[in-house]
């Protein structure tokens, strides 16, 4: 790292720059940076001393002084010491401290400092509060100190505390970019695993590997030379058993079984040789006592253990592990390891366990066997399709930056159709549709669906997959119905198919259908991965028929891959589709969180698809709570993605409408949605459930006076709303209808289609959609000379907005109410209970709501309880509001 440049650490450095601000305002201060080893420590507070603009003094602990009183004092101060009385010294240190910016103290590898010196600058801060300075100690997690009391000192004293977090795999791509290295996501995914993405390790490696390294699939990563060194002389100090089970652990790497490791390791006394390796640091105990457990320390002392090993003895362990480990995958994995040539048989059997792993929902674990089983392959058309369809599995596992990895040794292969399917399923998930089009197509000329039916219903099946982002309804069904007469309903393509098909169904308006298609899948699927996608594919119907809290249950069961097993990409849908249901129910934070959850998998796999339905919902909570800064920063990371197909590309046009309704920018929400009405995306923005856009764009054109063009698109949709008795579309098309109603004078049209709305939502719990049709029905009665009933609703919809955040409505409801002649104060003590009333009171009268619990008997949360409907009741927001309230009552 370079004094200019720090990656990933701004967190850190904004919190260090908290600290001195503090300071500088209420005296000073001591904060304590540690980690583990490697993690940047040193870096970090030699890049904010030196970006600092005031005063600094510095010195660094080492251990050889930690017995001498003063040590690090001395580097701090100029000049003798004044003894050995730590509060005499300690004025001395603040003398020379001056005003303005506060000096800085840094002291680096404070584990090692001599306790006197850590005891006089605890002192300096504890006694002279008048003075302008702040102490930085940084010490590591993984290192002891070198005096006890220096340790105590170090746990007591210091104010404040910062770990830092290793890096993550951007953090590390941008390290290696500094370095001139373009690493690739993968890459840099394995190296952040390698290292635990400690930055020294990190910068350690780029800097020792030679350059082309980096671009090698098949890279090995080794250890860092000083870590080599540290295991060599660590390996150097053990008895042979203690040798022995070192050995054994870096070859078995995962965590095993202490008497496992025992028996390979030939150790007599294996608590003895595990204590001896434990202590140098060569492995790690885990587990609950009876059923202990032993690792390597880290990957990188394993892979430093295995390169002293060497690749005999490697080899030999490999087969004796093979022979005593009871999972199938472990013991092909260490046969794999101790093999020297292809081998047929080994080959086949890797194979055969891929397929049984596949059907289970395992992705990644079959993935990994079948490029194995592909290296040890002789046969040149069994290695490239069991290379072929590891990247399938590590598409289906969410791993895209490992697929993506091997794209050109896939390409490079004799065109197949599995080869352009699988390659064409890529290009899906990463949202580049022209690419799949062109891959798919060529897959479905090479397919010969008589000699190989099951990969004709692959290709079939990723064709329903493009034609569903391309919301292409009748070509999914028609792919679907092909896929299905190829193969038999269990095969893992004929289910996918089945499972999409009825999305297909329902939009080209065949419900009923759809849900006989789910509900025979629900019975003959139920178990395996499979369940998964026919999960995902009922709670998708189900929400887009209105029938909310089932499909809230079946997208919330979608989206786990760990219990069954299951897929990445299912999953990121289940989870865009939930984020999308809780909005709809008026749970606004699950929806965020559900979104907030799903970024680092939708980062990780590069499975954007699904991303810009999850950024439509979050902007729009956003955009509606009035937090325009975070709604902007959702839109934005949504405009980077692809935009090839409709099923992103409509979630981004609709996210700007939003965006723009909620500022009240008209001419926003017409130029955001025009696009939907043009030809290219007409057929696949018409179906109204999902993706809900002509009330946002007829309202648009109502408020801007173009009442005709409403009107046309109005019409059109109402009819198909109806016929498809879509109560939620006929809901919101009945809302903007009755909006154009009121606009042109029909009073009664509009009073007619506003209840049609509110019947159509009867029922249902869309608490946002049904105040939307309360404040544009109380909207309406208000401009008529109706205020009782115009308060009625207004009033009703401003509770719901209140107790949904939804700032930019609850302030229209306030608008509208003053206009009629409501004001906050008027909305008196006729709402409120006698329970709430009496709260009313003593909140007022400033009591704490733990105060207010004991006056009247109740808990706290109740007491919160009834404050929030009190506040939703009288339109205020704080506890100051109710007191100048009551004060002018």
């Amino acid at each position: 790292m370079t004094s200019s440049v720090l990656i990933g650490r701004d967190a850190v450095l904004a919190d260090l720059s908290a600290v001195v601000i503090r300071s500088g305002e209420h005296g000073p201060s001591s904060v304590l940076l540690t980690g583990p080893r490697w993690i940047g420590l040193t870096s970090v507070v030699a890049h904010f001393a030196g970006e600092y603009d005031g005063p600094v003094r510095r010195a660094r602990a080492v251990p050889w002084e930690a017995g001498a009183p003063g040590a690090v004092l001395a580097q701090l101060l100029p000049g003798e010491l004044p003894g050995d009385d730590p509060i005499a010294t300690a004025a001395a240190v603040v003398q020379g401290v001056g005003g303005g910016q506060p000096t800085l103290f840094v002291v680096d590898d404070a584990h090692h400092a001599d306790p006197f010196s850590l005891q006089v600058l605890s002192s300096a801060v504890r006694r002279h509060r008048e003075a302008c300075f702040v102490v930085v100690l940084t010490a590591p997690t993984t290192e002891p100190a070198t005096d006890s009391a220096t340790a105590e000192l170090l746990v007591r004293e210091p104010d404040r505390r910062i770990v830092l977090d290793p890096l993550t795999p951007t953090d590390i791509a941008q390290l290696a970019g500094l370095r001139g290295i373009s690493l690739p996501t993968w890459l840099a995914g394995r190296l952040h695993l390698h290292t635990r993405g400690l930055p020294g390790a990190v910068a350690a490696l780029l800097d020792e590997l030679p350059r082309t390294a980096w671009s090698d699939t098949e890279l090995v990563l080794p250890a860092p030379t000083v870590v080599a060194a540290r295991v060599a002389r660590s390996l150097g100090e053990l008895t042979a058993a203690g040798r022995r089970v070192a050995e054994t652990v870096a070859v078995l790497e995962s965590p095993r079984p202490i008497d496992l490791v025992a028996g390979l390791a030939d150790a007599d006394d294996p608590w003895a040789a595990v204590e001896e390796a434990e202590r140098v640091g060569l492995v790690a105990l885990s587990g609950p006592p009876g059923a202990r457990l032993l690792a390597p320390a880290d990957p990188m002392v394993a892979a430093a253990t295995r390169a002293e090993i060497g690749s005999n003895r490697t080899a030999e362990l490999h087969r004796r592990a093979a022979a005593a480990v009871a999972d199938d995958a472990a013991r092909l994995r260490h046969l794999v390891a101790a093999a020297a040539a292809p081998d047929a048989a080994l080959a086949d059997e890797l194979a055969s366990l891929a397929e049984v792993r596949s059907a289970q929902g395992a992705w990644a674990e079959a993935a990994s066997l079948l490029t194995e089983s592909s290296r040890l392959t002789e046969d040149r058309l069994r290695r490239e399709a069991r290379l072929t369809r590891a990247v399938d599995a590590l598409v289906g596992a969410g791993d895209g930056p490992g697929a993506t990895a091997l794209i050109p040794e896939i390409e490079s292969l004799r065109e197949t159709p599995l080869r352009n399917a699988v390659l064409g399923y890529l290009a899906i998930l990463r949202g580049r549709g022209a690419e799949a089009e062109a891959r798919l197509s060529r897959a479905w000329e090479l397919a010969n669906a008589e000699r190989t039916p099951d990969v004709a219903a692959l290709v079939a099946q990723r064709y329903v997959l493009h034609s569903l982002a391309r919301c292409h309804w009748q070509e999914l069904v028609r792919w679907a119905d092909r896929a299905l007469a190829l193969v038999d309903l269990e095969d893992p393509a004929g289910i996918e198919a089945a499972a999409i098909r009825g999305l297909g169904l329902v939009a080209c308006g065949e419900p009923a259908a759809a849900r006989t298609t789910y509900a025979e899948l629900t019975e003959r699927v139920r178990q395996g991965a499979q369940v998964q996608r026919v999960t995902l594919g009922s709670g998708w119907l189900h929400l887009a028929l209105d029938e909310v809290e089932t499909a809230r249950a079946e997208l919330e069961s979608a989206v786990p891959t760990s219990v069954r097993g299951g897929s990445a990409r299912i999953s990121l849908w289940a989870r865009a589709w939930l984020s999308r249901t809780q909005f709809l129910i008026g749970e606004w934070d699950r929806s965020l969180e559900t979104s907030a959850a799903a970024e680092p998998l939708l980062q990780q796999s590069e499975i954007v698809l699904a991303g810009p339905i999850m950024a439509w919902t979050t902007v729009q909570i956003h955009a509606l709570r009035g937090e325009w800064d975070l709604a902007r920063a959702a839109l934005l990371r949504a405009e980077r993605w692809p935009r090839d197909y409709e099923l992103m590309r409509i979630p981004i046009h609709l996210a700007h409408a939003v965006l723009a309704e909620a500022q009240a920018d008209d001419h926003g929400v017409i130029r955001a949605l025009q696009p939907l009405t043009a030809p290219a995306l007409r057929e696949a923005a018409a179906e109204p459930s999902l993706l809900p856009w002509i009330d946002l764009y007829a309202t648009a054109l109502i408020l801007l006076g173009r009442h005709e063009e409403a009107d046309i698109l109005l019409t059109e949709h109402e009819k198909r709303a109806a016929a498809e008795h879509h109560r939620s579309a006929i809901a919101r098309l009945a809302r903007a209808r009755g909006r154009l109603q009121a606009a042109v004078g029909d009073q009664a049209g509009a009073w007619s289609s506003f209840d049609t709305a509110l019947s159509a939502l009867a029922g249902l719990p869309l608490r946002f959609d049904r105040a939307r049709v309360e404040f544009a029905y109380g909207q309406a009665l208000r401009r008529a000379g109706k205020r009782r009933e115009a308060t009625a609703l207004l009033s009703s919809a401003r509770d719901v907005f209140v107790a949904l955040r939804a700032e930019v409505y609850v302030a229209r409801c306030d608008r509208e109410l003053k206009a009629g002649g409501l004001d906050r104060a008027d909305r008196g003590d006729e709402q409120l209970t006698a329970q709430e009333q009496a709260v009313t009171e003593l909140v007022a009268r400033g009591l704490s709501n733990r105060e207010v619990a004991a006056q009247l008997f109740l808990s706290t949360k109740t007491v919160q309880y009834h404050l929030t409907r009190i506040y939703a009741k009288l339109g205020i927001r704080s506890r100051a509001e109710l007191a100048a309230l009551r004060g002018r009552q």
